[in-house]
């Protein structure tokens, strides 16, 4: 067992530490130390090496480096954008007399996004509406259209979801949030998409985007948000007025740097890389619907991230899956593992439309960098088996309406 090969199908979980993100990381572990509030050499030094990570990350996005926010990560990032949003709004606000806020988001929305906005509209905050998709998990527009209010203030809607890995058309939602009213914020969760997709703020008319280090193959505990000039945020941390007073506590500096340097190099290579990885995830999903019944393909088929196989398994539970291909030395999971402690099904693939028994036999598994056919193939001869155990030990059969 110890010395069994590994298999890592869970990019979208986390992804390893690129080297040459950890080489440009290491100076500034012990050697450039300094706090960038200093104003003596080491301090500048340090202040220096945040600012040139700070335009590095703007250029790439197309953003000004001032819109740069350095955060601990996604989540941090989303509740700042949406926390710190609503926030700004209402101190905007001139008078008290002014009707609810309206927040508009998905049903299949990270829960980093869904969590702030039903803790503002627990308070009595914000008024929220959370809508459906379709059964490909894709944003209905007409009813987004329908759903905007002249008291919309924000619109979360993440780029590329994290369970199904499918790809909203965020700039035809900018579009229509645009001709309605420009006043509202449009928020995008693009920690998924970072690695694969086109990043360019401008392009995709948002105002609010977070990105985090763990899913690029950076550092843990690092992320940005991008915020228009313009956009009012409130802080959600106080204490030293970092980041423009946004964002306090001393900077992760190791960490930012490395960020920067994970970010360069994945919008380098994202184009290769994508097409690279679409060939393997095709060939996993279709061997796999061809040898084992009854698998379903969970989110739309094209409109999907290069790297992401989600599937419902039938009559086969997706924790046992998961413990079964680990034994046999592959990394892999039934959803986000950001709520791989709960016995809740997936919100996400609910969100779909489907029963219950598609949730509960859902399987992710997310491609990266060192992932070649030959891993592919080997899945593809070690999960038939599993199956076919699992479903002899099952004793209720559920079978998908044709």
């Amino acid at each position: 067992m110890k010395n069994m090969a590994r298999f890592y199908f869970d990019h979208a979980s986390t992804t390893e530490l690129d080297p040459r993100v950890k080489k440009a990381m290491e100076p500034y572990w012990e050697k450039k130390f300094g706090n960038p509030s200093s104003i003596y050499a080491e301090g500048r030094e340090a202040k220096a090496a945040i600012e040139t990570a700070r335009k590095t990350i703007a250029d790439l996005i197309s953003a000004r480096p001032e819109e740069i926010i350095f955060t601990a990560g996604g989540t941090e990032s989303d509740n700042l954008a949406i926390l710190g949003g609503v926030r700004g709004h209402r101190m905007s606000s001139r008078t008290s007399d002014v009707p609810t806020p309206h927040v508009i988001t998905l049903k299949i929305e990270h829960h980093a996004v869904l969590r702030p906005i039903e803790e503002l509209e627990k308070k009595g905050l914000i008024r929220a509406a959370y809508l459906d998709v379709d059964k490909n998990g894709l944003i209905d527009l007409a009813e987004f259209r329908k759903s905007l209010t002249e008291n919309t203030i924000l619109v979360s809607i993440g780029y590329a979801n994290n369970e199904i890995g499918v790809i909203q058309p965020i700039a035809e939602i900018s579009k229509i949030i645009r001709k309605f009213k420009k006043e509202i914020i449009f928020h995008t969760d693009a920690c998924q998409a970072a690695s694969y997709l086109e990043m360019n703020v401008q392009k995709l008319g948002v105002d609010l985007m977070a990105v985090n280090g763990s899913k690029i193959y950076g550092p843990k505990g690092i992320g940005f948000l991008y915020a228009r000039n313009g956009i009012k945020l409130e802080p959600i941390l106080y204490g030293g007025g970092q980041e423009k007073g946004i964002r306090s506590g001393t900077e992760n500096v190791p960490a930012i740097v490395g960020l920067a340097e994970a970010f360069r190099l994945v919008q380098e290579q994202r184009k290769k890389e994508s097409a690279r990885l679409i060939k393997i995830r095709d060939f996993i999903i279709s061997e796999l619907q061809k040898k084992i019944p009854e698998v379903v393909l969970n989110g739309h088929p094209t409109k999907r991230l290069p790297n992401n196989v989600s599937l419902s398994v039938l009559n086969a539970e997706g924790e046992s899956m998961v413990l079964y291909l680990d034994a046999k030395g592959i990394a892999a999971s039934t959803g986000s593992a950001c709520t791989s402690e709960s016995l809740e099904p997936s919100h996400v693939i609910m969100a779909l439309g489907l029963a219950f028994e598609y949730a509960h036999g859902s399987l992710r598994f997310t491609l990266g960098r060192k992932n070649t056919k030959k891993d592919a193939e080997y899945l593809i001869k070690t999960l038939p088996p599993i199956v076919e155990k699992l479903r002899q030990m099952s004793p209720a059969k559920f079978s998908r309406k044709k």
